[in-house]
């Protein structure tokens, strides 16, 4: 555990909270772990395609699927990552200005906004699952539905990101001017 979540965790106030973060520390841990697997995966893959394509004079029939697969399950397992972090883009040319409890306020408010839209993205993720479980990949014997999953697995993290947020109990973004820099 890194000291920032020890320091978390010692501010917060009541066993739910810490079990909270402490459940999403686990997440976070499990999930930069299944990241590191996907890109090593994805690039094994690829450079095995490369070499048996130009030195071997053929091919692996499901590379492209595989990595495509694995690429997309990188990408939607780090998109938490960079909203607990505040890495994500954003614009704040208006906002920069505000006092800084209003800009703390605006920021607990966008972060209740984005939980529910990030609800609304996990419930439409759940269709989309069930909608293409019957449908099966072109070259491998797996349901084409592991693409739509990894949609409501980002979703579902990073809603559990934007209300911790909310909540107070992760640190919000903070303004680039506050941060040295200037406001875009």
């Amino acid at each position: 555990m890194t000291p920032a979540w020890q320091r978390l965790e010692a501010t917060a106030s009541s066993p739910f909270k810490r079990s909270f973060l402490r459940g999403l520390m686990i997440l976070d841990r499990s999930s930069y772990y299944a990241i590191l697997v996907a890109m090593g995966m994805m690039t094994l893959l690829v450079s095995a395609q490369v070499f048996t394509r130009y030195v071997l004079s053929s091919s692996i029939d499901s590379a492209d699927e595989l990595s495509r697969l694995f690429f997309v399950w990188a990408i939607f397992l780090a998109i938490p990552h960079g909203i607990k972090v505040g890495i994500h883009v954003g614009i704040d040319a208006l906002v920069a200005y505000f006092p800084e409890t209003l800009q703390r306020r605006l920021a607990q408010l966008m972060s209740w906004v984005g939980a529910a839209m990030m609800g609304a993205l996990f419930w439409i993720s759940i269709g989309a699952v069930a909608s293409k479980w019957q449908e099966m990949m072109p070259t491998l014997p797996v349901t084409a539905a592991l693409f739509y999953i990894a949609v409501l697995v980002c979703a579902a993290h990073s809603c559990l990101h934007l209300v911790a947020q909310a909540l107070g109990l992760e640190p919000l973004p903070s303004a680039p001017e506050r941060r040295g820099g200037t406001p875009t």
